[in-house]
Parts: C-alpha cells; sequence; structure tokens
C-alpha cells in the first residue's frame, strides 16, 4: 500500500477533487481516483467524501493506493519482436495471426499473454498489473503497435490517438488500379445492418472515418498502396478499400477472397492462398513519449508473405 498525504492551497480556485488528485499525482487517472473513492481509499480533513466535493483550499487529502493485482490473462512465454522499450511503453512488430487481447475464443497466445510474460516492469493499469493496450490491429494484420506499461503512459498515449497526432503508415496490396495516384477515402464507418461481424460504411449510426492514400506501385491486376491513417475505426483500411472497389488481397470478409479467380497467373494464386490473411502491414508509427516529450518514430519493412507476392509482381510485370 502507497499513502499519500496532500495539502490543498489556500485561496485556490473550486476544483472537483478527482479531478485536482489527477491533476496533481501524476500516476493516478481521474478515473483511477474514482474507483480508490469508490473504495473508500480517500479521505478529504479526515472522512470520506463524495465524488462531486468540491474543494476550495486547505483541505488535507489522504490517499490509500492498493499495489497493482495481477491481472486476468495469465504470462505466457511467446517470443516477440520488440522495437523499443523502457519503463513507461513498448513498442513491438506484431506477426500476423496475432490476436491483440484475449476475448471469446482467444484466452491464450495473445500479445497481452506474450507481454505479460514478457514485461518485469509493469506498474499496473487501472489497478492491474497488465499491458495498457492503446489501440489495436486485426489478428491478421501485421505491424507496430505501442503499448503503455503504466496508468499515465496509457493516458496520454489515448490522448494522442483521440487528438489523431499519431503517425500510422500501413502498407496494402489490393485488387484493381486506381484511376488516380492519391486520394481521401471518407465516410462513417459502424457495425454493418445485417452482418454484425462486420463493418460497414454505409452503417446508420457509426463513428468518422478518414485514411489518405498513395499508389507506390501498379501491377497487373493488382496496386501496392501507401495508407496514412487519419482516424483509426475498426477495419477502417478493410472498409474503406472494399467500398471503393479495391479490397484487399487475400481479405475474405471484404471482398478479397472472390477476386482470387480473377487471378490468371498460377504462381500468384498460389502465393495469395499460401498468404492466408489481408495483405495489410502497419509500417510506421510515430508518437511523443508520454515522460520525454520526446518525438518517436519506428518504421518496419514487409513482412516476407507480402514482400514475396511484391517481388513476383515486380518481376512479371517487368517487358
Amino acid at each position: 500500500m502507497t499513502d499519500i498525504e496532500l495539502t490543498v492551497p489556500e485561496n485556490t480556485e473550486a476544483e472537483r477533487l478527482d479531478s485536482y488528485i489527477a491533476r496533481t499525482v501524476e500516476t493516478l487517472t481521474r478515473a483511477a481516483v474514482q474507483r480508490l473513492m469508490e473504495s473508500g481509499m480517500i479521505t478529504v480533513n479526515g472522512m470520506p467524501p463524495k465524488p462531486s466535493l468540491k474543494l476550495k483550499g486547505g483541505e488535507q487529502l489522504k490517499i490509500a493506493v492498493p499495489p497493482p493485482v495481477e491481472a486476468g490473462p495469465a504470462p505466457e512465454n511467446i517470443p516477440l519482436e520488440i522495437l523499443y522499450e523502457d519503463r513507461d511503453l513498448v513498442v513491438v512488430n506484431k506477426d500476423a495471426g496475432m490476436v491483440v487481447h484475449p476475448g471469446a475464443g482467444n484466452s491464450g497466445g495473445t500479445l497481452v499473454n506474450a507481454l505479460l510474460g514478457h514485461c518485469t516492469d509493469l506498474s499496473g493499469i487501472g489497478g492491474e498489473l497488465r499491458p495498457g493496450i492503446v489501440h489495436r490491429i486485426d489478428k491478421d494484420t501485421s505491424g507496430i503497435l505501442v503499448v503503455a506499461k503504466n496508468d499515465a503512459s496509457h493516458l496520454a498515449l489515448s490522448e494522442q490517438f483521440r487528438e489523431h497526432s499519431i503517425k500510422r503508415i500501413y502498407i496494402a496490396i489490393v485488387y484493381g488500379s486506381p484511376k488516380t495516384d492519391s486520394g481521401r477515402l471518407e465516410s462513417i464507418i459502424g457495425r454493418h445492418p445485417v452482418d454484425r461481424k462486420r463493418m460497414s460504411g454505409k452503417a446508420r449510426h457509426g463513428k468518422h472515418a478518414v485514411t489518405h492514400w498513395r499508389v507506390i506501385g501498379r501491377y497487373p491486376g493488382m496496386c501496392l498502396i501507401r495508407l496514412r491513417l487519419e482516424t483509426g475505426r475498426t477495419h477502417q483500411i478493410r472498409v474503406h478499400l472494399s467500398e471503393a472497389g479495391h479490397p484487399l488481397v487475400g481479405d475474405e470478409v471484404y471482398g478479397g477472397g472472390a477476386r482470387l479467380d480473377s487471378v490468371k497467373d498460377p504462381v500468384l494464386r498460389r502465393l495469395v492462398r499460401e498468404l492466408g490473411r489481408q495483405a495489410l502491414h502497419a509500417k510506421t508509427l510515430g508518437f511523443v513519449h508520454p515522460s520525454t516529450k520526446e518525438y518517436l518514430e519506428f518504421d518496419t519493412d514487409l513482412p516476407q508473405d507480402m514482400a514475396t507476392i511484391v517481388e513476383h509482381l515486380e518481376k512479371s510485370s517487368q517487358p
């Protein structure tokens, strides 16, 4: 148990108790403060306060912060490609096929299980010893993720994602050939009205989504595209490209599977089948470090399965 004692300065402007503590104690978020109040771990002048209490100055605050408890997911010894790590965060290049967070049908073998087995210095997210998943990429998408090790980092990184200030660059192989070399895709993305496992740009209710794209390679029947996410909605790139008429190669859910029959090259057809996933890679991630305020940027090469397809396309398109 960690005990923190604070004296609110005299003549301070009126401020909610939870806001004041979250602003003053950098390791506590407002949500964490509210959980402590609900558990009776915070007193004001020796008395348990109401969550809406406004401080006027001169109050004596006592905060008891219990040690983090073990999280539900079990630590597992799963190899990870760590691009960067310090006491606040870890940056991982995730393999295709790995689920980010445990859920129905995926209780083990996830990125969270692997990080629990890897990290020895987690200080707790929301009172639990677990990595803080700030953003996700689909199971069958490869690429870079940043994960927080403590509440303060989780809060700061989440704010950057909300403000759309994170740099996120993806590389994709798609069917067809866009008429222009670059463009912007914008829609409201929400749950598909009929198929609840899919997302749709024609949903009645959803969230604003913007994807910027640029062609970096044109080949017979396919293109290599660079994408920059302005927002980060579930399945955003997959939905935007599919509804633009250029589904991701290998994407069985959003139309890529049906397009394989149009591929005449038997070698290319075999490579796409062996890919066994959507041809999408989160290549670049840039953000401001929560503690040092330094801008960090990480970049990765295409994974071998996608690189093999690109190499074949380039050889096949040469005269």
